[in-house]
């Protein structure tokens, strides 16, 4: 007996016994599979998943619905908010986070402790990942300021604290990316954030906010490094796809808001421009000559993945959020 896990989106979604695959709705090889296991390991059968990790999940006939509502709670609590005030977005529009403004924090190990949570909390709340990318750079030395920015992620939470990521069960296995880059969003060092969200059918599974490790002298440069990041995370997934016996029939779009970026890709001389980024555009040129990928350009309105690069307006942040799929309970 053979048997494998696979993890997509953090959801283990498939195993293989004996060269069948077992999925969530065959109830014959899932029992074959229990009686199996129960004959190698010592094993109880807990029957349907609730909670894991700190990780919720619901079921309903839209699929299924992972939240963090109760960690929510054990988070806010240990911060000791003393009042009920609730944000409508979990960053403040504009802000200019610096490593020197404010005081030094008496007590480092509570902001420490406090964001490590929030990280993890972006394993169902892509909604903050921005924002918990931002406070994370400053956990060696955090000052009253990047306090206050954790404290504004706490109570746009507790506003927040029953919407779950919903894994639609009719979503179709097809998979689509977004890219996009703040050219030198950052006030500090100059250098730009990266931002990726990919799709499986209408299910978000996997999304990216992280400063790039370099400068980038243009905006062009920003956007191709971003769209060579989301290169790799979408090869990875289509190789995983490709294993499970699942290939796509088509080539995956990466949208694209940057008109430069995809010329980039598609022009096969090397220039002025690109020479500082060699190794990035032989990578995605690979992928798009071989047809493993499509590069469409979409308007910045349509950008998915700009929640994960800046701070929007209220307005602008709900309608992106909206998108990923983050429900509220009905």
């Amino acid at each position: 007996m053979f048997i494998r896990k696979t993890v997509v989106g953090h959801i283990v979604v498939l195993l293989y016994v004996d060269d069948m695959i077992v999925t969530g709705d065959d109830e014959a090889s899932i029992t074959n599979l229990k009686q199996q296991l129960h004959s190698l390991f010592e094993m109880k059968d807990l029957r349907y998943l609730r909670y894991f990790l700190g990780i919720e999940v619901a079921y309903s006939p839209e699929g299924y619905i992972l939240s963090q509502s109760k960690y929510i709670s054990k988070v806010i609590s240990s911060a000791r908010l003393i009042d009920d005030q609730i944000m409508d977005s979990p960053i403040e529009l504009y802000h200019r986070l610096s490593p020197t403004d404010g005081d030094l924090l008496s007590d480092i190990t509570q902001y420490r402790e406090v964001v490590g949570s929030l990280v993890y909390l972006t394993v169902t709340r892509p909604d903050i990942s921005y924002a918990v990318h931002v406070v994370s750079q400053f956990a060696s030395t955090p000052r009253t300021t990047h306090w206050t920015a954790v404290l504004r992620i706490l109570h746009y939470l507790r506003g927040t604290v029953h919407r779950g990521l919903l894994f639609s069960s009719t979503s179709d296995l097809v998979l689509t990316g977004y890219s996009d880059a703040d050219w030198a969003g950052d006030p500090t060092d100059q250098k730009s954030t990266t931002g990726y969200c990919i799709f499986l059918g209408n299910s978000l599974v996997a999304w990216k906010s992280k400063k790039q490790s370099v400068v980038s002298c243009s905006s062009a440069v920003a956007e191709y490094r971003a769209m060579a990041t989301t290169t790799a995370e979408l090869i990875w997934f289509l190789r995983l796809l490709e294993e499970l016996g699942f290939h796509q029939l088509s080539a995956t779009p990466i949208f694209c808001d940057n008109q430069s970026a995809i010329q980039i890709a598609k022009n096969p001389v090397f220039h002025e421009r690109t020479k500082h980024i060699e190794i990035e555009c032989h990578f995605v040129r690979h992928h798009y000559l071989q047809g493993s990928l499509t590069l469409p350009q979409v308007s910045s309105t349509s950008q998915l993945a700009d929640v994960f690069t800046k701070s929007h307006t209220t307005t602008r942040f709900h309608h992106l959020r909206g998108k990923l799929m983050l429900l509220a309970p009905s």
